[in-house]
């Protein structure tokens, strides 16, 4: 079952699929969330990049550990004046941290589509599993 509007059902709660990269394959997904490439072009990219290189995109929620994996993916990272530092899988997702790909895009487009994310994901609790799907 895929989440998202199905004719004549209206909204499904659960979505079970395959990940396309490392990762949960089968597994019970509580909801899928959106990038778009035409709001978020550069993360956009990185998440589809960075999913073809293996990075999973069934991701677990669990924010009690977001600094220490932000602290753990950025590492040895050299900051770039007027650019931020993008991680995927990003710091709120147990996947995320130590060997997330990380690349420096416009800070606008990388705050932009976090709060996107993150805006998606209010109101699932830690543990929670959600799909990440670029969108055009």
């Amino acid at each position: 079952m895929l989440l998202g509007l199905v004719p004549g059902l209206g909204l499904a709660s659960k979505v079970t699929k395959g990940a396309k990269g490392a990762g949960a394959a089968g597994s019970d997904v509580e909801k899928v969330v959106t990038v778009s490439k035409g709001r978020f072009p550069e993360s956009a990219q990185h998440i589809e990049d960075a999913i073809d290189a293996g990075k999973p995109d069934i991701l677990t929620i669990d924010r009690a550990n977001t600094a220490s994996n932000r602290r753990d993916s950025l590492r040895g990272i050299e900051t770039k004046p007027g650019l931020d530092r993008d991680e995927y899988p990003p710091a709120m997702f147990q996947e995320g941290g130590q060997g997330a790909s990380v690349r420096h895009i416009n800070p606008s487009d990388n705050r932009g589509a976090g709060a996107c994310i993150g805006a998606q994901c209010r109101g699932l609790p830690n543990g929670a599993k959600v799909r990440i799907d670029v969108v055009d």
